[in-house]
């Protein structure tokens, strides 16, 4: 049985409590305007029916291409191979970690057309080379190049924040289900809310790679702060950038939308899908001083740049809710969020990647030595949240813990309104 649809891929005290001793302080790393074709909205709509009763296991085994009950993936912006979060997103589904996803193409116009034979062009050459032998994987250079989709097609789409509108809109004349968007999804609100608008135009639903909403660390954190009456709860994120003007400026240019919109924006992300925080409910935002720090550095191209390179701040709700984050471009490699009492004492603490995790971390790096170190103590969650969409997307079940456009409008908006007030206070 043949089916035609698409879709894309945002400290030495113990204490008991409620059942718990531990630690007063403990810390925990358990081994545990665009526009839209008529014909698009069309044949979106009618070709998502074809799929309504499929599941994932109906899937047959296959060397070649999306089966019955799998979605049919388009990955739209790779990067080079080891330092794009495309190839490790490709790395991730090539190797079946997610059993309803099929990554059939593979879009990637810059290592294929002028930067092949530039910085990085050969060894993408090579790896698309081998994982075409390997997994009958498809590289081309443009959407358009798509030919009609044989099973529900996902468009993960991660490239540049600037270029996500226009690729959108391609995808979704590509004929589309579900699109899978990488954060931020949009260089401005403005920009974001016209792809909100545009997919629904064409009944396409978008989906955001906002893989903290289902992380280990978050999920636990939240249940003990549960526990704990008048709690604060702390998240706080790291890179492992050099603590140098060259590296901290080169950061700062290849991420030009500013850390509010980048690095910390999962964090607001978290703040906005389970604490209540939208631009109009913020009463207060104070940015701790003695952390923070904020820097005009010049980049490659000599353009100076204006960013922090590690930033906490706390915010309060007028529905009540207080809530902090931390985030240090060059505070290592893991992430962790606590729980505080109503005396200020740390009571909770958990980490990303915990001891259990901590083990697959070293296997990764020794299987791929020169990746980014981020990208493996976020693996499990990047593969859940792309088998939830997938799943979602063949079988119309839903992605739990999946943050929506919407969650992701919002989640841009707060960062675009705290940006300047941070740095008002920093200054």
């Amino acid at each position: 049985m043949k089916f035609s649809s698409t879709a894309f891929l945002l400290l030495a005290t113990t204490t008991t409590i409620t059942g718990f001793t531990l630690p007063a302080a403990t810390t925990h790393r358990h081994t545990t305007k665009l526009s839209v074709s008529q014909s698009s909205k069309t044949s979106n709509k009618d070709l998502a029916k074809d799929f309504d009763e499929t599941s994932p296991e109906d899937v047959t085994p296959s060397s070649s291409g999306a089966q019955v009950g799998q979605a049919e993936v388009v990955l739209v912006g790779c990067g080079a191979p080891n330092r794009g979060m495309g190839w490790y997103h490709a790395v991730q589904m090539l190797e079946g970690r997610c059993p309803s996803a099929s990554l059939d193409y593979i879009i990637e116009p810059w290592f294929l057309g002028p930067g092949s034979t530039g910085p990085g062009g050969p060894e993408f050459a090579e790896w698309a080379d081998s994982s075409t032998s390997k997994y009958g994987t498809k590289f081309i250079t443009s959407v358009a190049d798509l030919p009609t989709p044989e099973q529900p097609r996902v468009a993960l789409i991660s490239g540049r924040t600037a270029d996500n509108p226009r690729l959108l809109n391609e995808c979704i004349d590509a004929g589309c289900k579900c699109i899978y968007l990488e954060k931020p999804g949009a260089p401005t609100v403005k920009e974001l809310e016209e792809m909100k608008s545009c997919a629904e135009e064409a009944g396409i639903e978008v989906l955001m790679g906002y893989n903290k909403n289902v992380c280990k660390y978050v999920r636990k954190t939240r249940e003990f702060a549960e526990t704990i009456p008048g709690s604060h709860v702390t998240f706080v994120s790291n890179n492992a950038y050099e603590n140098t003007p060259e590296s901290l400026g080169e950061c700062f240019e290849r991420n030009a939308e500013g850390m509010l919109k980048n690095m910390a924006i999962h964090e607001l992300a978290l703040l906005v899908s389970f604490y209540d925080v939208s631009v109009e409910n913020i009463e207060s935002v104070e940015a701790d001083k003695e952390f923070s720090s904020m820097q005009t550095l010049p980049g490659p191209s000599g353009k100076e740049f204006t960013d922090f390179d590690k930033i906490k701040f706390t915010i309060k709700t007028k529905t009540g809710k207080e809530v902090s984050v931390a985030a240090d471009r060059c505070g290592g490699t893991d992430s962790y969020a606590t729980v505080t009492d109503t005396d200020g004492e740390e009571v909770f603490r958990y980490w990303m990647p915990d001891d259990e995790d901590k083990i697959a971390v070293e296997k990764l790096q020794a299987k791929y030595p020169t990746a980014m170190p981020y990208f493996f103590t976020q693996d499990p969650d990047y593969v859940t949240v792309k088998e939830r969409v997938a799943k979602h997307t063949v079988t119309g079940e839903e992605a739990e813990g999946v943050a929506t456009i919407g969650v992701a409008v919002e989640t841009l908006r707060v960062a675009e309104y705290l940006t300047p007030l941070l740095m008002e206070q920093l200054k």
